[in-house]
């Protein structure tokens, strides 16, 4: 089934059904997003506990941190 496919047959159901499919994917894309973060923040704690990350509160120093 292709994506095309998938479009059209939501295009036919009903408003209520559409509505339920609405929640259903802002459930999922808020799950999926929640993963990423705990993922981000437990490579983050690795990198922590390596040394390997760096922190300043100077705003030029941040730019360059982040060009690296």
């Amino acid at each position: 089934m292709t994506f095309n496919d998938v479009v059209e047959l939501i295009k036919s159901l009903s408003t209520d059904e559409k509505q339920e499919i609405q929640l259903l994917l802002k459930q999922y894309i808020r799950e999926e997003r929640r993963e990423e973060i705990s993922e981000h923040f437990k490579l983050s704690q690795i990198e922590q506990q390596k040394g390997e990350l760096k922190f300043s509160s100077n705003i030029n120093n941040l730019k360059n941190l982040i060009e690296e």
